[in-house]
């Protein structure tokens, strides 16, 4: 069999086949040519020996921010996406119906990286805005008139080729002292019902109840930032439980992804919330500036602290890989290594660790297992592997100290102390 590249003897772990056992993976033409137990290496022009590491098909991560230069937060997402093993990346609202056209010329044309968008209801997008709770920087939300149903329902019509939904940032502090969050959350659900698309919504420090957010999220729509301990956390302060409306969100069809970023992962929420059997559907990092290089650091990094959790391999790639895509209508491109599909793939080595892995807030906890990307092929073309320029990064750990004293569910002691 003549193929491109043989990948041998890897752990393939595909969970849109039921896959998961030692096989052989061939590449042709930039396509997934073959699966098989044993493939004859003879006519393979490039071998990859991936014995005693994890095949799985390309990682998809669900929320970025890519809009690079443009955007307070935008990071190169060839380096942290792609170079990690994330071979498709969803921008979660840096353009608005006004910035997408340079999204669509500088950044989603610009990466190798397979860079999709959730168009942001904001016209501006992220363009100057910071991050939620940042009462210091004026937000995407500060005037209503900045939110168009129907002009960002006609944008995400005219580019359904990119776009796969429409988001909000549901925070006081970038929506005029949250006088604008409800109206504006209103036009984003309706910009998204008009075009059939789901709605992403960030929703912490916010003025919008739960029973409004998620209460009122339709099947497919995505709560991103789901282990947060800030307002608006998913686990009940004074019963340390996960609330009902969470629950029923469930239970009607709305997808909970982790959003991981600079402050919406907190250890004792994700303990809480695993122990109640309350996974997130899709992981995803919210790679930016502010968290690039920790505390998030890379999609793998993320997908490391749910295994620690308890969640099971299958499971958390899953989340990466065939739910992720399936959660943006892709699930008949991308996410699986069935032959003919595209030959995007990455290589894992599933390594002993054992060290302190710090969350949002400086919390840590100690880590005994960490998946480290050790190859990537795009289009069954081969990147270079990147890694943080520091891990862990004691720096980022010490920036996140501050943000402790406002978690309404945390541990008992303050990171900084013995």
């Amino acid at each position: 069999m003549s193929c491109d590249w043989l990948v041998r003897g890897g752990r393939v772990v595909d969970p849109a086949n039921g896959l998961d056992g030692i096989r052989d993976v061939a590449i042709r033409d930039g396509r997934i040519f073959a699966v098989a137990e044993s493939i004859d290496p003879a006519g393979a022009r490039e071998i990859f020996d991936a014995s005693g590491l994890v095949v799985t098909p390309g990682l998809i991560d669900l929320h970025v921010h890519g809009y690079e230069f443009v955007t307070p937060l935008g990071i190169d997402i060839d380096r942290h996406c792609l170079g990690r093993g994330t071979t498709t990346a969803v921008d979660a609202g840096s353009a608005g119906c006004d910035t997408f056209p340079g999204f669509r010329a500088f950044a989603a044309e610009r990466f190798r990286t397979r860079l999709l968008a959730f168009l942001h209801i904001s016209r501006t997008g992220l363009s100057f805005a910071g991050l939620g709770g940042d009462n210091d920087t004026p937000g995407e939300l500060e005037s209503l008139r900045f939110a168009n149903s129907r002009d960002c329902a006609d944008c995400v019509g005219a580019n359904r080729d990119l776009v796969v939904g429409v988001k909000i940032r549901l925070s006081d502090s970038i929506a005029d002292g949250g006088r604008h969050e409800a109206e504006s959350y209103r036009r984003a659900l309706e910009a998204a019902r008009s075009t059939g698309v789901p709605l992403m919504v960030h929703h912490n420090f916010s003025t919008v109840p739960h029973e409004d957010c998620p209460g009122r999220l339709a099947p497919g729509d995505l709560w991103t930032h789901c282990y947060h301990g800030f307002p608006q956390t998913l686990v009940d302060p004074a019963t340390r439980r996960v609330i009902r409306v969470a629950r029923e969100a469930v239970e009607r069809g709305v997808l909970f992804d982790l959003g991981h970023g600079q402050g919406s992962f907190n250890w004792t929420v994700a303990e809480i919330a695993a122990a109640e059997g309350f996974w997130p559907h899709t992981i995803s990092s919210d790679l930016h500036r502010g968290c690039a290089e920790g505390p998030c650091y890379d999609l793998p990094m993320a997908m490391s602290k749910l295994l620690h959790l308890g969640m099971p391999l299958e499971a958390v790639v899953r989340a990466t890989t065939s739910a992720a895509a399936a959660a943006i209508g892709w699930g008949d491109h991308i996410g699986s290594l069935a032959p003919g599909r595209e030959a995007d793939l990455a290589v894992f080595a599933l390594e002993e660790w054992d060290r302190p892995l710090e969350d949002c807030q400086s919390q840590q906890r100690r880590v005994n297992r960490l998946l480290r990307p050790r190859a990537v092929w795009r289009a069954g073309t081969p990147a270079a592997i990147t890694e943080p320029a520091c891990f862990p990064n004691t720096d980022s750990i010490a920036r996140q100290r501050p943000w402790w004293g406002r978690l309404l569910v945390r541990d008992g002691t303050a990171p900084d102390s013995p």
